[in-house]
C-alpha cells in the first residue's frame, strides 16, 4: 500500500493507464509463502497492457530461472510499480518561508493476483507484440523477430515464462506541490523548466497540467 494524502491522490483511471503506458518498465514485487519463510522479491520488467472482459491486465515475462515465478500462483497478490518523473524541489523557490526541501514525483501502483503463463504460443505472441511496440519508435528500419532462425527463437523463448497480473486496484500518487500556496507553484514550475534534465521538465509539465488554466 502506498501513502496517499488527499492532495496528491490521482484517481482518474485513464490518466493512471496513460502513465503506465508511458513508463511501462515497471517493478514487479511479490512475497513468497509465509509457511516457507518467503520474503519480498522484486524484478524489473517491461509490461504490456490488455483490456478484456471489462478488466485490465498487465503482461510481461521473466527468466525461467527467476525464483519469483514460484510466488505467482494466480491467487496471491502482487504489486507492479510504475515510477514516473521526479525532481528535487528547493525551498528557495517559495515566495515565503520558513520551508524545507522536498521531492515532487509521479507514480502508479497496480495490485492484483499474478499468474505464470507457460504456453509457448502465448509467449511468442507477447514477445512479438512487445518488440513491435518498441521497434516502431526506432528511426531506422525496424528489427523483426521473424527474420531470426526459428531454432534460435525457440531456444530463446524456452528461457522465459509469461506473467500476467489481473489488476484489481490502481493507486496513483502525483506529488506536485498541490499543497503549496497558489503563488508558489508558478515559481516552482519556472525553476524546474530552467533545469537541463528531462525529469525536472516533465515534472514541470505535469504541474502545469494541474494548474487551473491547464486543466482540461
Amino acid at each position: 500500500m502506498v501513502y496517499l494524502p488527499p492532495a496528491f491522490t490521482e484517481t482518474r483511471t485513464e490518466l493512471l493507464i496513460e502513465h503506465i503506458e508511458r513508463h511501462e518498465f515497471g517493478l514487479l514485487v511479490s512475497h513468497g509463502p509465509k509457511e516457507l519463510n518467503g520474503g519480498l522479491i522484486a524484478s524489473q520488467m517491461p509490461f504490456l497492457m490488455e483490456r478484456r472482459d471489462g478488466r485490465l491486465y498487465l503482461q510481461g515475462h521473466l527468466a525461467r530461472a527467476n525464483p519469483q515465478l514460484a510466488d505467482l500462483d494466480g491467487a496471491s497478490e502482487a504489486l507492479a510499480i510504475f515510477a514516473g518523473p521526479h525532481a528535487y524541489i528547493s525551498p528557495s523557490w517559495y515566495h515565503a518561508g520558513p520551508a524545507v526541501p522536498t521531492w515532487n514525483y509521479a507514480t502508479v501502483h497496480a495490485y492484483g493476483p499474478a499468474r505464470t503463463i507457460p504456453d509457448p504460443d502465448w509467449l511468442r505472441d507477447f514477445v512479438h507484440r512487445l518488440t513491435e511496440r518498441h521497434e516502431a519508435r526506432e528511426p531506422v528500419g525496424p528489427w523483426r523477430m521473424a527474420d531470426l532462425p526459428e531454432a534460435y527463437v525457440a531456444s530463446m523463448l524456452n528461457g522465459i515464462t509469461g506473467v500476467e497480473i489481473r489488476v484489481t486496484r490502481l493507486d496513483g500518487k502525483f506529488k506536485l506541490s498541490q499543497n503549496r500556496p497558489a503563488a508558489d507553484r508558478p515559481r516552482i514550475i519556472a525553476a524546474l523548466e530552467g533545469r537541463e534534465d528531462p525529469d525536472s521538465r516533465s515534472v514541470a509539465q505535469l504541474m502545469r497540467e494541474r494548474e487551473p488554466a491547464g486543466r482540461k
